[in-house]
């Protein structure tokens, strides 16, 4: 008698809610626990670097090596004033960087605060996702009630493609809190327009542009979601959106253009295969990449990632259908704006340009869509009724099981075996690595900070092994490290001959005694490591 009244009691007490909102805090706690668990990936360092103001001086020898402990303080703050500073970051955006500048602005003042640590830099990306997921509560008690904000906000939390993204050093967590926070605040225009919402509205759409450029399609998402919703008011809310846009000019004016010249287009076009069918599988892969495979498609074949996609719209399909037999009209029209709109139209200028940006970075070009796609989701389960609990507690364990499994199951630590690798002796070593990327560059510098002489000899594959031959004659190296990467990404792969050219120099006065494969969770992260010493 006394368990089933006990179970009676759970079950009363273990509402909805308060399982939504265990879910929440579930999500948050992986952002805190994870924070430093994974080394820096190559856009991270990049981030760093570019926040401390020092990325115009940074630069590799043309030829020769160069000493690790000459790069390494490029990565924190220089000892100079704040305004010189400032212009550092400034330069180095101007003069190198596709991005603009209010990510690496936030992250420099953060650095300020509490350093360079993965832990300290991660910390501010996690508490722009919290802010996200916050203002997705507002946003989805705002459309319907306190049950649904609390769905959409677990969904946010545990959504496997923003988790990783919360943990990671770039401009795309900040994405969602702008998309969701100036849906939000037009909601609350249109139904009394309070000052502070007015206020919000301007800034979370002047700050999405100033976070990212493709977040332009996102204009067009308001703008049509203002003629569908409220007409009327169309002079007013176009008025706050030529002050959000004004807000920008400074920006525009003086750093845009250059920064369009700075972008790297080339990657983005010509690839082998049919263009219809690419364009297509870019489309179903960013989807299943951001509401299923999150980062495990870094692992995945490009078609399981599409089928994946295909799969996740099957649903999406399905809840449009039941929307719009359940009068869902405005709900349904503000979901499919947020995701469908934004999506459609990226594909249509990638057919048009010839370009295929939809898939670039595993979906993270169009982060600002996935909030739209969780929102129709939540407003589909909490139609369902009775059914509900059962559907929405499916999907979240779900994602759940994905978040743990990526951040348990997969490691990033290449650059730390490096180090312990270096650690084991205290002898100069010399690095010879077949890339000049700076993102390895720079991870290398970052991971190994050694109390004695560790020199770098970066070239490409086909040139590594003639400058290693000048670099090790009269050398006091006792021992030499080979990196080969799998993505030196300015350069080709190593080939056959080139490993050749780089065993027969070292052979000349080298033997050697260690073989490792390093890996971590995709292709930039793969290394072959051998450790060659010097014969006696």
């Amino acid at each position: 008698m006394l368990n089933r009244s006990l179970l009676l009691y759970c079950q009363k007490s273990l509402t909805l809610e308060i399982l939504f909102g265990c879910v929440i805090a579930f999500g948050i706690f992986l952002r805190i626990l994870n924070l430093g668990s994974r080394e820096f990936w190559y856009d991270e360092v990049l981030s760093l670097l570019l926040s401390t103001g020092q990325r115009s001086r940074y630069a590799l020898p043309a030829e020769g090596a160069i000493a690790l402990s000459q790069l390494a303080p490029l990565l924190d703050l220089p000892q100079e004033s704040f305004a010189k500073t400032i212009q550092g970051l400034l330069r180095g955006l101007y003069a190198g960087e596709p991005h603009p500048p209010i990510f690496f602005f936030a992250q420099h003042f953060w650095l300020r605060l509490f350093g360079n640590s993965e832990i300290a830099m991660r910390s501010l990306p996690m508490l722009w996702s919290v802010g996200a997921i916050a203002a997705a509560y507002g946003l989805g008690r705002k459309l319907l009630d306190h049950r649904a904000g609390l769905l959409f906000s677990a969904l946010i939390a545990t959504n496997p493609f923003y988790l990783f993204h919360s943990l990671n050093v770039r401009m795309y967590t900040p994405l969602v809190f702008w998309a969701i926070l100036s849906i939000w605040a037009l909601l609350e225009i249109r139904a009394y327009p309070r000052l502070i919402w007015q206020v919000l509205f301007i800034l979370s759409i002047a700050g999405g542009l100033l976070t990212f450029y493709l977040f332009a399609y996102w204009i067009v998402v308001v703008t049509t979601l203002i003629l569908l919703l409220d007409r009327r008011h169309w002079l007013q809310h176009g008025m706050r959106l030529v002050i959000a846009g004004l807000l920008t000019l400074p920006w525009a004016v003086w750093g845009t253009l250059k920064q369009l010249q700075n972008a790297d287009f080339d990657r983005f076009g010509v690839r082998e295969g049919n263009p219809l069918f690419l364009h297509l599988q870019d489309l179903f892969q960013t989807i299943g990449t951001q509401l299923i495979a999150g980062d495990w498609t870094t692992s995945l074949p490009t078609g399981i990632s599409a089928i994946l996609g295909l799969i996740a719209s099957s649903g999406l399909i399905l809840s449009v259908i039941y929307l719009q037999r359940s009068s869902q009209t405005i709900n349904l029209t503000i979901g499919l704006g947020m995701s469908i709109i934004p999506l459609l139209l990226a594909f249509c200028v990638d057919i048009v340009t010839q370009k295929y940006t939809l898939g670039f970075g595993e979906g993270r070009a169009l982060t600002f869509v996935l909030p739209g796609f969780l929102l129709l989701m939540t407003i589909a389960i909490r139609q369902l009724k009775a059914r509900q609990g059962i559907v929405a507690l499916s999907l979240l364990l779900l994602y759940l099981t994905i978040d743990v499994g990526d951040l348990t199951l997969r490691s990033r630590s290449m650059f730390h075996q490096i180090s312990e690798t270096i650690q084991l002796e205290s002898a100069p070593t010399l690095i010879a690595m077949d890339t000049q990327a700076w993102g390895h560059v720079n991870r290398l510098s970052y991971y190994i900070r050694p109390n004695h002489r560790v020199d770098l000899l970066a070239q490409p594959a086909a040139k590594l092994g003639t400058a290693l031959k000048t670099v090790l004659k009269n050398s006091p190296y006792q021992r030499v490290l080979w990196l080969e990467s799998a993505a030196p990404i300015w350069s080709p792969s190593a080939t056959e001959q080139d490993r050749q050219n780089i065993q027969q120099v070292l052979a000349e006065r080298f033997a050697i005694s260690q073989t490792q494969s390093l890996q971590g969770t995709m292709n930039l992260d793969k290394f072959q490591l051998k450790l060659y010493r010097l014969i006696p």
